[in-house]
């Protein structure tokens, strides 16, 4: 495809009424054994999944910035779950969104981007070094030579990412008396950091417990492929604030693929990878610490995922057995330790860029 003018479309900011709000559940499935019991927001019942908060963010920022003119194109790399988002905000705001996935992007996904309007750019190989990430990357910077006043948000590094999450975090503080644990998946590390702030003036000794992908690099890991979409990273976004969490768990697709099948038998509601990670990781902390009240996001529902998660073909193809799922987590000292290739847990937590290998800064 190549990068022509888009046409700009009608804003209709009445779409803006439907972002947000969304319930919480409490959740007492087995994941995969019996647990207290733990709060989820669901935010796949918000238009446009838990990303389009952040993406009406940046967009709004920008504009206010005049880094973003009236109907000018809006160009941004993603898995999936962020396109989405930026496809409902450029309707509310009427700008036309391209998008830069990869071939490992599911054709479901695909047909609903387009379905919203977005103009999709699929590359087909990953790059040598940061994998398909770094190949969106690179097309990304192509595409925005020829495409006037294009403006890329930037979603791992865009500050504008991390405040769309003021509105989830003062929900949250509304709709819980009390919280002690906080479960949150790191991708691009937005929700995280947007959230934990505003929770943390309101209950000063909350627990901040982040869920990565293994093969994901931002916590400090060797970098491998992965398979799971939504959660972990080839590159180390800026977005993420290290200090503010008390540890971090890597998570397998067994482990994912188990939690949110479990979710759907035994709650109804479910969702994808980052969404059976982070129940998995919320049932286990409601486990180990009696008494406390624990809660996470799901980010979405589970549609996008029925040809992946939910399916067996899948699964089996791609190797990934839900009844071999581990149980609990491996405790390493510190990410350099071992690298995670199931479910470990980590109290150690470094930002990578500033500490060598071995846990030295």
């Amino acid at each position: 495809m190549t990068a022509t003018a888009a046409v700009r479309p009608a804003a209709r900011p009445e779409l803006l009424s439907l972002l947000g709000r969304t319930p919480v559940v409490r959740v007492t499935a087995p994941l995969p054994g019996p647990h207290p019991g733990f709060w989820a927001k669901l935010e796949g019942l918000s238009a446009g999944g838990m990303k389009a908060r952040a993406a009406v963010s940046m967009l709004m920022g920008a504009r206010e910035r005049g880094e973003l003119l009236p109907g000018a194109p809006v160009v941004e790399s993603t898995s999936g779950t962020l396109g989405v988002g930026l496809a409902f905000a450029g309707q509310a705001l009427g700008h036309p969104v391209v998008l830069v996935g990869d071939s490992e992007l599911e054709p479901s996904m695909r047909q609903l981007l387009r379905s919203y309007g977005v103009r999709l750019e699929i590359v087909d190989r990953p790059a040598p070094r940061g994998g398909w990430q770094a190949a969106r990357l690179a097309r990304l910077r192509e595409l925005l030579g020829g495409l006037p006043d294009a403006y890329w948000p930037d979603q791992y590094n865009n500050p504008d990412n991390t405040s769309g999450y003021a509105s989830l975090a003062a929900e949250l503080a509304a709709q819980l008396d009390h919280l002690d644990v906080l479960v949150c998946s790191v991708g691009t590390g937005g929700h995280s950091a947007g959230i934990i702030g505003p929770l943390r003036r309101h209950w000063p000794a909350l627990r901040l417990i982040g869920v990565d992908s293994t093969g994901s690099t931002i916590f400090g890991q060797p970098a491998r492929p992965r398979l799971m979409r939504g959660l972990g990273s080839s590159i180390h976004p800026r977005n993420v604030a290290y200090d503010a969490f008390d540890e971090v768990h890597w998570l397998g697709p067994a482990e994912a693929v188990d939690g949110c099948r479990r979710l759907a038998r035994g709650s109804f509601v479910s969702g994808g990878w980052s969404t059976g990670a982070v129940a998995r990781v919320a049932a286990w902390a409601a486990r180990v610490h009696p008494g406390a009240v624990v809660a996470t996001v799901f980010p979405d529902g589970p549609h996008r995922y029925l040809g992946t998660v939910y399916d067996d073909d899948f699964t089996t193809a791609h190797g990934v057995d839900p009844d071999a799922a581990a149980t609990r987590p491996v405790q390493i000292p510190h990410p350099y330790a071992a690298e995670a290739t199931g479910w470990a847990r980590c109290t150690r937590v470094t930002d990578p860029l500033e500490t060598a290998p071995g846990g030295t800064p």
